[in-house]
């Protein structure tokens, strides 16, 4: 069996690029060696949330397999592979070693060999050296490598695929051109550039965002210093003026913005800027552990309830939220956790018995679920009297990020 496409590694951005492969009439293998989720896709379920999916999965064919060497079949390969870094910041390059190590005794002449994980400036030229290393084979002229980004948002893959710029890296011309083939089908503008221009230019999209996120949350933590209201200094700072545009704060976490940073701050030239950005979202836990402290004294045998485990509003993704390591904290107070997210996999309580008796209630993820005055008058209904609020994310609308849930509630019924 040939193939034009195989996509390694078909977890949350394998696995959509790999249906809309096919859905585009490409002839697709996907290689996945986690056997829960192999055994879930060969039964067209989809694994995780992805708006669209579940349709495009029922509808194209795919062949599946745990080898990546059957991914020699294919004309292409897709190396979407989990791309961590060591706790020292340090690129963790392993997983990338492995599969290439699995590709070498099958790679052939005419093979274009994908990278689409997010990697560190250089990565593209090391796998192409690497073949060259091992294999009587020239990159650009008999086998063809690029980095093609992912850039999609999470939730947003077949909104985004066919309409985001597609940026190719290739290692030379006919690599760059070899890769735009193959992206081409699925309707993006592609832009041509150099592996390491590709590299720098996904890992500063996430730099940018993760940098800009973490202003208003520096803020929101010297606002508390003051006593003063994060959200009517960001008004502030916004209202018709033309040089604004702070952004909300929130507990900014996730796989790729908590991580990606490393990227570059392994080789910076400017060491620590960028590892000052990370330590203020990942205070933010213990601004909001500390801020109850403030409100409520020991937290010991006092019930805290968190919504939401995920990292983003609206998805199952709870890879790298910051809402785990306020729970860990509460935790550490003595506190009792209770937890409910209405879209993850992890086992979790019911929103009513999560709320039930609590004495403080945590918004940790700003799920649209939770976005409701109504949540905010349960809050108010089932919470102890006293109970304190914790809303960085503003769900409620309140323009409090501590606040009396009873209060804001008799308040607004006699306005």
């Amino acid at each position: 069996m040939s193939y034009d496409v195989a996509v390694i590694g078909c977890g949350r951005v394998g696995l959509p690029l790999a249906l809309a492969f096919a859905d585009h009439g490409l002839r697709t293998l996907g290689v996945e060696n986690d056997a829960e989720r192999l055994a879930a896709v060969s039964e067209r379920r989809m694994p995780f949330e992805e708006p669209g999916a579940d349709d495009v999965l029922q509808r194209v064919d795919i062949d599946w397999s745990p080898r990546a060497a059957d991914a020699a079949q294919a004309d292409a390969i897709v190396l979407t592979l989990g791309t961590p870094s060591f706790s020292h910041i340090e690129i963790d390059m392993r997983d990338i070693r492995a599969v290439l190590d699995d590709l070498l005794p099958v790679l052939r002449p005419g093979h274009l060999l994908v990278l689409r994980s997010t990697i560190a400036p250089r990565t593209t030229e090391f796998v192409a050296g690497y073949v060259e290393k091992h294999l009587d084979l020239e990159v650009g002229r008999d086998v063809f490598v690029a980095h093609v980004p992912e850039r999609i948002a999470a939730g947003r893959f077949f909104e985004e695929i066919g309409s985001l710029p597609c940026i190719v890296g290739g290692v030379g011309e006919a690599s760059g051109a070899a890769a735009g083939a193959l992206f081409e089908p699925l309707g993006a503008p592609i832009v041509q550039t150099t592996p390491v221009e590709a590299e720098l230019a996904k890992i500063w999209t996430n730099i940018l965002r993760y940098a800009m996120f973490a202003l208003p949350n520096r803020l929101m933590m010297e606002c508390e210093q003051y006593d003063a209201n994060v959200f009517e200094v960001i008004d502030l700072i916004n209202r018709d003026y033309p040089r604004g545009g702070m952004p909300q704060p929130g507990f900014t976490a996730g796989t790729c913005l908590r991580k990606d940073f490393t990227f570059s701050e392994e080789r910076s030239p400017a060491p620590g800027m960028l590892l000052a950005v990370s330590r203020v979202h990942e205070s933010v836990p213990l601004f909001v552990v500390e801020g109850l402290k403030r409100r409520m004294g020991s937290l010991r045998g006092r019930k805290v309830a968190v919504l939401g485990l995920a990292f983003k509003a609206d998805t199952d993704d709870e890879r790298d939220s910051l809402a785990h390591k306020l729970i860990r904290l509460l935790e550490r107070e003595l506190a009792d956790v209770a937890v409910h997210d209405p879209h993850v996999a992890t086992p979790t309580q019911s929103f009513d018995d999560a709320i039930l008796d609590a004495g403080a209630v945590v918004i940790a993820t700003n799920h649209s679920a939770f976005r409701d005055r109504q949540v905010l008058a349960a809050i108010a209904d089932s919470a102890k009297g006293d109970a304190v609020l914790a809303d960085p994310w503003d769900c409620f609308d309140t323009k409090q990020v501590f606040s009396r849930p009873a209060e804001l509630v008799a308040a607004a019924t006699h306005r």
